[in-house]
């Protein structure tokens, strides 16, 4: 799965590992929710196909960059060519471009009241390259998780875990643009381990499944701290959807079709963990999504509440500065 890039002024993304084809490993195969047709996850790749072709188109690079050592990338595809890769090395448009188009830019949010961006961001990406990871692991994740759950509830996740990676995003980097739907999809494999959890009955593999999921997700959050790449919207997806997994993906437990129509068998439908999980869940997902809104609306900087939280996007090494 793609992350949620960040795009700062034209910096590179993080690439999650299409690894995530394995995915299908980490569900009981023998589940009968398995029936639903995937059409919402198709038709998100191709609103993202749609709205990059038309950040491209207003970009028009020929028309803004000229000079010999200025070349558009691409020239062939007049309006539509690529900025030159030393100012965007993922082959798409300008930072102002983007910005333009509706970019997640904290100032715009807060100062000048364009809430929205929250949630145009996520149809955004900083190039070809950024598009094309992002969309080949939300196919790979969400056409799975589609099939068996539905496109209300799958749908409901990608939302809403955009709209909080964006949230957390706008608290701790303040100085950048960011576009991407890494943090919906971020939300998509938080949601995918907590219906492990909360599903823990049906599963035949438990351990080889839990382990798997986690590897995925560790691998992934660590690539986000290589500089340049938004990290933070990551971990608020990821959270958000967490959360909105105990919440929208509970199913019954093992056992319980059977006791519907043997009279011998006495099996509740949800067990009380799974109660517990789900109203801990609603509350967690109310106050953070709250206290987060009324922080960022108000101008709070994040980094003044956690003064090492900034390492959580970018950790310093001998090999690059953040």
């Amino acid at each position: 799965m793609a992350n949620r890039d960040s795009e700062r002024g034209g910096g590179k993304q993080n690439n999650i590992n299409n690894n995530n084809n394995n995915n299908n490993y980490l569900y009981d195969e023998s589940s009968s929710d398995t029936h639903w047709t995937s059409w919402l996850v198709p038709l998100i790749v191709v609103a993202n196909l749609a709205v990059f072709i038309a950040v491209m188109f207003v970009n028009d690079c020929p028309k803004k960059i000229n000079g010999p050592n200025k070349a558009c990338v691409a020239r062939f595809l007049g309006r539509f060519s690529f900025q030159p890769l030393r100012e965007n090395p993922l082959f798409g448009p300008s930072s102002s471009t983007l910005e333009k188009m509706g970019a997640l830019e904290w100032r715009k949010v807060v100062h000048e009241h364009q809430g929205w961006r929250l949630v145009t961001c996520m149809w955004l990406h900083a190039g070809i390259i950024h598009l094309l990871t992002n969309m080949l692991s939300l196919i790979f994740i969400g056409i799975r998780l589609e099939q068996q759950f539905g496109f209300i509830r799958v749908g409901l996740i990608y939302l809403i875990s955009g709209l909080g990676g964006s949230i957390l995003s706008s608290l701790f980097l303040q100085e950048s643009i960011s576009v991407g739907a890494s943090g919906a999809l971020f939300g998509l494999l938080g949601a995918m381990l907590s219906e492990l959890l909360t599903n823990w009955t049906i599963y035949a593999n438990k351990a080889a499944a839990l382990f798997t999921l986690l590897f995925i997700i560790a691998i992934n959050l660590g690539l986000g701290l290589l500089p340049r790449v938004d990290n933070f919207a990551h971990i608020g997806g990821f959270i958000t959807g967490f959360c909105l997994g105990f919440i929208l993906l509970v199913r019954p437990q093992h056992g319980w079709e059977s006791s519907r129509t043997n009279a011998s068998l006495t099996r509740r439908k949800y067990s009380i963990y799974q109660y517990v999980l789900f109203i801990v869940a609603v509350l967690l997902l109310v106050v953070c999504l709250t206290v987060g809104s009324v922080m960022l609306f108000k101008g709070e900087n994040g980094n003044k509440h956690c003064k090492w939280c900034h390492r959580l996007s970018c950790f310093p090494t001998s090999k690059w500065t953040c």
